[in-house]
């Protein structure tokens, strides 16, 4: 089987473009809307968004990850996913609305009864738009798929949410742009990638579909509790201002790892699936990843993290600067997350699907006693237990992944100290700038001079030692950066081909 050829690199590229520019408009919207909305609400809405996730995977089951699985498609795959999507969705809307009340009584919030309710039509809306979206992924047509994410975050965040905030709505304009946005994804995806809409509720494969769905089910049960158990224990032991604080620290230090995971994820998970009988090849893109978000994007994290309380000052003004040591903590593990959701393909695509939820148990288990000893201590531990919780999934998960492909960590060993190297720099870089103009106390100014000398050193350092990046890094940058090749290739780097996004081949999905 040949690789993904041209429209693999082309369907990363539209996922990264996609997915930048999504980060761009939620970056502003919701600095616009913490701005006026105040971390108190903000924390009243994410209460209502821990429950939504956790619907979310019951109104979903996977029934339409299966499509995404499947080597071969029938209209009968598709209108059974699509059936019990509509089915589950249903159930759930209506158990999310009724249990309402006492979610609220849990977190001792009156006020976030009404968004729950409002927020359980999310469940119906995101089930009956999941089946176009998997098959959108599945033709790697991450074109269509990106222009509606962002189309549908304009029309709900910046056409709703924004106006609704600044005219005094408080909670209840995000949950209307949440509602819009989920509808728009609905109309939108259907439209691009329509499908059988007869119902079907059995058929001779569905068996097969129903396991894959509890696979993905169990799988998701695990992640939420492991990603949302600092929300839920902060919202019960703090109160709604530490949970909103914390909840836009998160989000803020996850934006960057979603532009990552946006752009990757989903075309490796499609890509692994078409070869899931060639080990090696599926080894070497692996790998090739990994390395590359050691040397690149760990050193981008670090720096990150350095500068985080004044991009918290800047962006969120003074009523926020609480979430700076957060924002910090948070970014710092980040690289570890980004692992973690590149190596969760690998374990579908090898046969051990029930690994990611099973491997990880020990992780909910230690993660539940640190939040329960701790978390009341302060939103900053609260935030070091979640570190330490996805730096260990990562390791975990990783570790699996690399046994199912027989490789070793040894072999990243190099990239590892490259990326240490450069974080290194970076790291003394930024905390000489920020010390040479602390006097001045100007967040934007403390900002601009650590990114312009972080990116001085690191780009000279570059310029005339570019062996420093590595074959693999070189390699997955030369991918998307052709025009790189010549000058790389002279610094004695063997340029390699990616064994997934290969240009040498033109099939298409």
């Amino acid at each position: 089987m040949s690789g993904l050829g041209q429209s693999g690199v082309t369907a990363v590229k539209w996922s990264a473009v996609s997915t930048l520019a999504r980060f761009v408009l939620q970056l502003v919207a919701q600095v616009v809307l913490a701005r006026t909305l105040g971390p108190e609400i903000f924390g009243i809405f994410a209460i209502g968004m821990v429950v939504l996730t956790f619907a979310n995977f019951f109104s979903g089951f996977g029934f339409s990850w299966s499509l995404l699985q499947r080597t071969s498609l029938c209209d009968e795959d598709v209108r059974f996913a699509w059936t019990w999507q509509l089915v589950v969705g249903l159930v759930t809307m209506i158990g999310v609305y009724f249990l309402a009340p006492a979610l609220a009584d849990y977190f001792r919030e009156p006020r976030a009864q009404s968004v729950i309710e409002w927020l359980s039509i999310a469940c119906l809306l995101s089930a009956a738009s999941a089946p176009a979206t998997y098959l959108l992924q599945r033709d790697l047509n991450f074109r269509a798929g990106g222009l509606i994410q962002v189309g549908s975050y304009m029309a709900g965040y910046v056409a709703v949410g924004v106006p609704m905030a600044i005219l005094g709505w408080g909670a209840t304009s995000l949950v209307a742009a949440w509602l819009v946005q989920a509808a728009v994804v609905l109309v939108a995806s259907y439209v691009v990638k329509p499908h059988p809409l007869r119902p079907l509720f059995w058929y001779a494969d569905a068996a097969s579909a129903v396991g894959t769905g509890r696979a993905v089910f169990l799988t998701n049960i695990v992640n939420w509790m492991l990603n949302n158990l600092d929300r839920v224990m902060i919202g019960r032991l703090l109160n709604t201002q530490a949970l909103g604080l914390y909840n836009v620290a998160y989000n803020l230090a996850a934006m960057p790892n979603n532009l990552l995971l946006g752009a990757l994820q989903p075309a490796f998970l499609a890509a692994g699936a078409r070869l899931q009988d060639e080990r090696e090849r599926l080894g070497r893109a692996y790998l090739q990843m990994l390395a590359t978000i050691f040397v690149l994007v760990f050193p981008v994290f670090v720096f990150l993290a350095l500068v985080s309380n004044d991009l918290i000052k800047l962006l969120y003004g003074s009523k926020w600067s609480d979430a700076g040591t957060v924002l910090g903590l948070l970014f710092m593990s980040m690289p570890a997350y980004v692992i973690w959701g590149l190596s969760t393909p690998v374990l579908w695509n090898t046969g051990r699907k029930y690994y990611e939820s099973l491997f990880q148990l020990p992780i909910l288990v230690i993660g539940a006693l640190g939040f329960y000893f701790f978390a009341d201590q302060g939103i900053q531990v609260a935030a070091s237990v979640a570190a330490l919780m996805l730096v260990l999934r990562s390791a975990v998960v990783g570790t699996t992944a690399f046994r199912a492909l027989k490789l070793s960590w040894i072999e990243l060993l190099p990239d590892v100290g490259r990326g240490i190297l450069f974080s290194s720099l970076c790291a003394i870089t930024v905390k000489v700038t920020q010390t040479a103009v602390s006097n001045y106390q100007m967040p934007l100014l403390s900002l601009a001079a650590s990114i312009l000398a972080a990116l001085s050193i690191l780009l000279l350092l570059l310029f005339f030692r570019p062996q420093l990046l590595g074959v693999q890094s070189a390699s997955m940058v030369v991918r998307f950066f052709p025009g790189l090749a010549q000058f790389l290739s002279q610094d004695g780097l063997g340029i390699q081909r990616s064994p997934i996004i290969d240009s040498t081949s033109e099939q298409r999905f």
